[in-house]
C-alpha cells in the first residue's frame, strides 16, 4: 500500500484484501464481520446515543469518543444477520480505532474502493461503506470543533 494517508493497520488490511482473488475478498469481509466488538454496556441499550448510517441496507449505528491522549475510540452496532455491513464496520474498527483525528481525517474518501469489492458487492452496499467512513469523519470534525 503506497498511500501514506492511510494508517498502517488499515493499509495492511487493504493489502490483505488486494492479495486475494475477488471471491476470496468477500470471504475475508465475512471473517471480519465475526470480529466486530460488541458495544460497551453503557451504549448497548442506548442506540439513540449512536448515529444511524441510513445509507446502509442494514441497520448500522456508530459513534466515537476521543480519549485525553487524542486516540479515537470507535463504536459500531450492526446485526449479526448483516455480515457485509458488520464486516466493513469491523474493517474500519480494526484499521482506525485508536488512531488520532488527524490520521482518520486524512484517510481518502475512496478507501472502501481499495478493498477490491467493487464487482462483488452492489453499488448500494458500497455506498453504505463510504457513508460509514464519512460519518466517522464528520463526527470527528464536529467533536474537534466543539
Amino acid at each position: 500500500m503506497t498511500d501514506t494517508a492511510i494508517p498502517t493497520a488499515l493499509a495492511e488490511i487493504i493489502d490483505d484484501f488486494q492479495a486475494l482473488e475477488e471471491k476470496e475478498r468477500l470471504q475475508l469481509l465475512l471473517e471480519f464481520s465475526r470480529s466486530l466488538p460488541a458495544l460497551p454496556e453503557r451504549l448497548a441499550n442506548h442506540l439513540e446515543l449512536l448515529e444511524q448510517v441510513v445509507e446502509c441496507q442494514s441497520p448500522l449505528f456508530l459513534t466515537l469518543e476521543k480519549a485525553d491522549d487524542g486516540a479515537v475510540q470507535l463504536y459500531f452496532s450492526a446485526p449479526a444477520e448483516a455480515p457485509t455491513t458488520r464486516g466493513f464496520a469491523s474493517v474500519l474498527y480494526a484499521g482506525l480505532n485508536g488512531r488520532t483525528s488527524a490520521e482518520i481525517l486524512a484517510v481518502p474518501d475512496d478507501m472502501p474502493e481499495k478493498l477490491g469489492l467493487m464487482r462483488a458487492l452492489t453499488p448500494l452496499r458500497l455506498r453504505g461503506m463510504s457513508a460509514m467512513l464519512g460519518r466517522i469523519k464528520r463526527q470527528l470534525r464536529d467533536l474537534d470543533a466543539a
